[in-house]
């Protein structure tokens, strides 16, 4: 799973067209920078390969009146949307993976119509329980770490993060099912994406690549 393919892809979709500052703005007012590898390099590079392998379509736009070089503004192609969509859904239903590809997912699950949505969550809900019943065939952790002395800390860590996700999830569910947030096919998107020129409150303060690509 490339949370950073997801996140870039994401982000320029709902800019329909979108340089790199922009994504890279998206991203920290997202604050994927803190939970995510979306860092500026990561970004950058991500956007690059993706346009290399048919994914995005590269735009190079006129040089500014400031005198600065081109920039080069990107759009999602069809691949790229299968691509997107596919990452979307995958991150929303495995449980085995790290929390940033969920943290990424819940950002962009709007994207997908509400029914389908509940279905992918339910089925995340039943992957933990599978995953859960399968450890404590052999591993009881209301037993304590005690039986497999501290290494039972690691076991004991994993059921209970399990148990923790698995409650998070069903809250999440019955937000969406009792009609929490817009999404596609319902009406206006919630806007989580930065207006051209439009300060993003939570920027690093470190300047804007001079390349803008």
């Amino acid at each position: 799973m490339s949370t950073i393919r997801l996140l870039v892809l994401g982000a320029v979709r709902r800019h329909g067209r979108a340089h790199g500052y922009q994504v890279r703005n998206d991203l920290e007012y997202w604050g994927a920078h803190e939970w995510s590898n979306a860092k500026p390099g990561s970004i950058y590079h991500a956007l690059k390969q993706m346009a290399k392998q048919g994914l995005l379509h590269a735009h190079e736009t006129a040089p500014s009146t400031a005198g600065g070089p081109p920039r080069t503004e990107y759009e999602v192609t069809d691949t790229g949307t299968e691509e997107y969509l596919a990452l979307l859904r995958r991150s929303l239903t495995t449980q085995d993976q790290k929390p940033d590809a969920l943290s990424a997912a819940l950002g962009l699950m709007v994207d997908l119509d509400r029914g389908e949505v509940l279905g992918l969550l339910r089925e995340r809900v039943r992957a933990i329980e599978e995953w859960r019943a399968s450890v404590t065939g052999y591993y009881t952790p209301e037993g304590g770490p005690g039986q497999l002395g501290h290494i039972g800390e690691i076991m004991n860590f994993w059921v209970h993060s399990a148990d923790s996700g698995a409650d998070w999830t069903r809250g999440l569910i019955e937000r969406i099912e009792g009609g929490a947030y817009t999404f596609a096919g319902e009406g206006p998107p919630f806007v989580g994406v930065l207006g051209e020129g439009e300060e993003n409150p939570y920027a690093t303060g470190v300047a804007h690549p001079a390349d803008h690509t």
